[in-house]
């Protein structure tokens, strides 16, 4: 076997680490907080289940992805026109 003629055990200097908790240290990890997705809305929607026609649902999904966004957009028309109940 030939022998390694570098060592793999750190030196003192080396293995010393940081304080983590004092100095900078603290404001940085508060800084790293990863925040992933979509930031929040102002305005929330809720998941709900509601059963429609065949007809309507094929309706809106013919005319491809956002289907539910417009099934809401119509909805709203509705309400807005007055022909809520």
């Amino acid at each position: 076997m030939t022998a390694n003629s570098r060592s793999t055990v750190p030196d003192s200097e080396q293995d010393i680490a940081p304080d983590l908790s004092r100095g900078e240290w603290p404001e940085r990890f508060a800084k790293a907080t990863v925040r992933r997705g979509r930031p929040p809305s102002a305005n929330p929607k809720i998941s709900t289940t509601i059963r429609l026609s065949r007809e309507v649902v094929d309706h809106f999904k013919a005319g491809g992805r956002g289907w539910q966004t417009r099934i809401d957009a119509a909805l709203r028309e509705w309400i807005k026109r007055g022909d809520a109940a």
